[in-house]
């Protein structure tokens, strides 16, 4: 149960760090201005917030359900998880700490078609749901490291395809939240908001990428290497 709780609040963090990251957090300012202009009542802003955070965890419970329920359920791979995951994880862990380090970097492409954008124009406050699930599935490098990189190995070692994901995609959701009510409040408070986050995130990063690469080593030496520390 306490290994559990400790994944569950895993999830949470990653999800927290994911959606400060500079890319997802534009994109998450963006896609409730996008549809705040359109809304035009401030209430039905921070509607949009919750629907658009709805979004995303849709997306990542769908993601998780199918990715992990997969590799769980054809025997002869879930063996092999079952039986190298712990050596799998410390190199895997290593490289995510690089890349939240921005040593290791990649690129991933994404966007909204017109189309989208004019389907999303006539779901008015709905419309924020979809976007959340949209750009979900539209991964930065830090997100997509995140994701697939520790939440979904962390999902598999606890053999866990809806729960964490799931914790995952509302935490991704909680500056959408804050960000929100700026925007209903004054678009004036927005700039202050983002630049403090913008702050905390590169050392959360920072701090996150250095004690990912220490547990990966440790965890590389023990289970790849047998060297007991």
């Amino acid at each position: 149960m306490n290994e559990y709780l400790a994944a569950i609040l895993t999830a949470f963090w990653l999800g927290i760090l994911t959606s400060i990251s500079p890319c997802p957090l534009a994109t998450n300012i963006a896609a409730i201005s996008y549809v705040g202009r359109r809304v035009g009542e401030p209430g039905k802003i921070f509607q949009a917030g919750l629907l658009y955070t709805l979004g995303r965890t849709v997306a990542y419970m769908a993601i998780g359900i199918v990715l992990v329920s997969s590799l769980l359920s054809a025997p002869v791979l879930s063996h092999l998880l079952q039986k190298y995951m712990n050596k799998f994880l410390g190199p895997i862990l290593i490289l995510v700490g690089l890349v939240l380090l921005k040593v290791v970097s990649f690129s991933f492409s994404g966007g909204v078609s017109e189309k989208l954008q004019s389907r999303v124009d006539r779901m008015g406050v709905w419309g924020g749901a979809l976007l959340g699930l949209l750009f979900a599935l539209s991964f930065c490098p830090t997100s997509a490291a995140l994701f697939f990189g520790s939440l979904l190995p962390l999902a598999v070692q606890q053999h866990s395809s809806i729960v964490l994901p799931a914790v995952y995609g509302i935490a991704t959701g909680l500056p959408v939240f804050l960000f929100a009510l700026l925007i209903a409040l004054g678009a004036n408070r927005v700039g202050t908001a983002f630049n403090l986050i913008t702050h905390f995130e590169t050392w959360a990063r920072r701090i996150t990428g250095l004690i990912f690469i220490l547990v990966g080593i440790y965890y590389t030496l023990i289970n790849i290497f047998g060297i007991m520390l």
